[in-house]
């Protein structure tokens, strides 16, 4: 199950789990749309894959026997940062931006 983690790990803006501007690569590493348009390029600066918009978990269990939703499944409250530094990011994202997601 998704984290939905709380924050961009580039610029630390809060992405609620109801936010339509968070996305996320396959490995979940998350950033708001603005950083990965303008500085990631649809390059993780982890794993090199693109990203995708992240899933709107629902609020609310729509189905009785089941226990779903973000009543009982909230969001983390762990904000995460990225570990690399604005030169390696830039380096990997040189190097894989010109290449689509699917072929990296």
């Amino acid at each position: 199950m998704l984290l939905l983690r709380p924050n961009c790990e580039w610029c630390d803006r809060d992405l609620p789990p109801d936010s339509p501007d968070a996305r996320i690569c396959t490995y979940e590493c998350t950033y708001c749309a603005d950083c990965v348009e303008t500085v990631l390029h649809n390059v993780c600066a982890t794993c090199g894959g693109g990203f995708v918009p992240r899933p709107i978990r629902p609020k609310h269990a729509y189905r009785d026997n089941l226990k779903l939703g973000l009543k009982n499944d909230p969001a983390t409250t762990e904000r995460k940062h990225t570990r690399w530094t604005r030169a390696e990011v830039d380096s990997q994202v040189e190097r894989l931006r010109n290449i689509p997601p699917c072929d990296r």
